[in-house]
């Protein structure tokens, strides 16, 4: 028993030394181990004496965690960036689902496998020669993977196929989304309406999302679909809906044979709102987009159709994403799944391979980290939408390490609170972190670096199963309990960073 020792001090952590008192269990102290052959960053391991660190007395991190009454398990691992050694750990080597977390693997195997400049290309092919304007031949959109593109690029690139002297086509306009495995859902056991889990293939628009707005009109609603991005809102057909009498399920999707049908329960509907939903043709989705823009242009083109494959051609216009450090960080800034997805599947199509699922690249990605990096992973797709993959707070925390911190130089700053949620002047550190949220599973992982100039990688996984399985069993997408429970994790995330900038001078 410590006296004088609060549960205000626990959880609003003052864990520098408490003076006179023994810890109850030591700190584990663990240096990193060498890489596998072919690993990027193999290091040497050293000892803490070598490394300059210093392991001061602290609360029992045991302790700290099962103050925050989450429930479930909670791993955590802090090491230091230079060196690798692990400088306290709780079920750092258990497995836990990452959630998002998992796309700071993802940008590290897109990194070393595309190189930072890499950059994705949309292009328009005519299979055959442009005579007075008029394409001989085919016109085919043909997509590259490129996750980033929206409305307003194809409004960009419509204007590019009319600088070109195109008018129109004799034959058909086609779009292939080929370049990438095509797969209608990145996790297929969430909620049909959930527009962050869209289909994924090589032709990807607005992140394969459509937006839904709905008024009141009189006594009656008036429903819109359509793909709006910063400069453009067009209709879109590709995507349909109407009101169904009834309460519940808010939303039901069915494939109406090429083009998404849902419906929305007119109970739901209230005085008008908005959100976006996820689109199942992404091809033609983008296809039905860029032909409303060229026939604005006085390009004449038929409705668009998919093609199985590319035909040999002509590129009269081309696309390009920003670079790919660009799109990481913005990936790693808003979460997003299918920007990830894209990413793991071309990094693994870059490497020679040919996955056919997102979970095939995803173990691609798992045997390269083995190898590249020295560390196990088992991922069920890119962006850790899936709650089967599985990573230690331990194993992510040297995979930071050993990607050599161009990832965490990407990552979201992350302010420091005090244990009433408020702003702390000044910041103790500088945490730049990677955040991953399911229901019941909450996540954050990254880089700190204190006042006192301590570099630090830590992890913070924490998964309560059973709540988290009865809450996928519910249907509902915010299950009883997930807000108080998600509140109660990332009030001892911001524990533990009070605790390691208070503890680790350099």
């Amino acid at each position: 028993m410590r006296s004088g020792l609060t549960r205000r001090a626990l959880m609003g952590g003052a864990l520098s030394a408490v003076a006179g008192v023994a810890l109850a269990e030591p700190l584990r102290v663990v240096p990193r181990p060498g890489a596998r052959p072919g690993a990027v960053a193999p290091g040497r391991p050293v000892s803490r004496e070598e490394a300059g660190l210093v392991v001061p007395h602290l609360v029992p991190l045991a302790e700290v965690v099962a103050a925050a009454g989450l429930g479930g398990i909670t791993g955590v691992c802090v090491a230091d960036m230079a060196t690798g050694t692990v400088l306290e750990e709780l079920a750092g080597g258990v497995p836990l689902p990452p959630a998002s977390v998992a796309k700071a693997l993802t940008a590290i195997y897109a990194q070393a496998v595309l190189g930072p400049e890499f950059r994705f290309e949309t292009r328009l092919v005519a299979t055959g020669p442009v005579a007075e304007g008029v394409v001989q031949g085919d016109l085919v959109l043909a997509g590259g993977g490129d996750p980033r593109l929206v409305t307003d690029d194809l409004a960009g690139l419509a204007g590019r196929l009319r600088a070109a002297g195109v008018r129109g086509v004799t034959g058909a306009f086609g779009v292939w989304g080929g370049a990438l495995p095509f797969q209608a859902r990145i996790d297929p056991g969430q909620l049909d309406h959930l527009g962050y889990n869209p289909a994924v293939g090589g032709l990807n628009l607005n992140f394969n999302r459509v937006h839904f707005e709905w008024r009141r009109a009189g006594g009656d609603w008036q429903l819109a679909m359509d793909a709006r991005s910063d400069l453009y809102r067009p209709p879109v057909s590709i995507a349909r809906i109407g009101i169904a009498e009834r309460e519940r399920p808010v939303y039901t999707y069915a494939d109406g044979g090429g083009y998404d049908r849902w419906t929305v329960a007119r109970a739901a509907l209230g005085d008008g709102g908005s959100r976006w939903l996820p689109v199942r043709y992404p091809a033609l989705y983008a296809g039905e987009v860029l032909r409303g823009f060229a026939v604005a242009e006085g390009v004449d083109l038929p409705a668009p159709r998919e093609v199985d494959a590319l035909p040999a051609g002509e590129v009269v216009a081309a696309w390009e994403s920003p670079p790919l450090d660009q799109m990481i960080g913005d990936m790693l800034e808003y979460s997003t799944n299918i920007t990830a997805e894209a990413l793991g599947l071309s990094a693994s199509r870059a490497r020679g391979l040919d996955p056919v699922t997102l979970a095939q690249s995803a173990g691609a990605l798992g045997r390269w980290a083995r190898g590249a990096l020295g560390v196990e992973v088992a991922l069920q797709d890119h962006s850790g939408l899936s709650d089967a993959s599985r990573v230690a707070a331990r194993e992510m925390v040297l995979a930071l390490v050993a990607g050599g911190g161009t990832v965490t130089g990407l990552m979201k700053r992350i302010e420091m609170t005090d244990a009433e949620g408020e702003p702390l002047v000044p910041q103790p550190a500088e945490v730049a972190a990677k955040t991953g949220t399911l229901n019941f599973v909450s996540c954050l992982a990254g880089r700190l670096r204190t006042a006192r100039g301590a570099d630090l990688v830590f992890a913070i996984f924490s998964a309560e199963p059973e709540r988290r399985a009865r809450a996928i069993a519910s249907g509902d997408e915010v299950p009883d309990g997930v807000p108080e429970w998600g509140a109660g994790a990332r009030r001892l995330q911001q524990v533990l960073l009070r605790r390691w900038a208070a503890a680790w001078p350099a």
